[in-house]
């Protein structure tokens, strides 16, 4: 596992403190994994989204499935 620093306004490290103060996440570490993995699951959803639009405007479906598939 990587570690990395990323600097955060204070109201980003109240968030994530509340988070763990209110039973949400383990601890900080674990709070900032769960937004990342929700932020990956937004998108790989938005992907779908777009691509549903997209065959209803009869546009087809461009890009890897598989790729997708691996997001989801």
């Amino acid at each position: 596992m990587t570690t990395i620093s990323v600097p955060l306004t204070p109201d980003l490290e109240k968030f994530i403190k509340n988070m763990v103060k209110n039973g949400r996440a383990n601890n900080k570490a674990d709070a900032v994994r769960k937004a990342l993995l929700q932020l990956a699951e937004n998108e790989a959803v938005d992907a779908v989204l777009r691509a549903e639009r997209e065959l209803a405007q009869g546009l087809g479906m461009r890009g890897d499935l598989r790729e997708l598939a691996k997001k989801i």
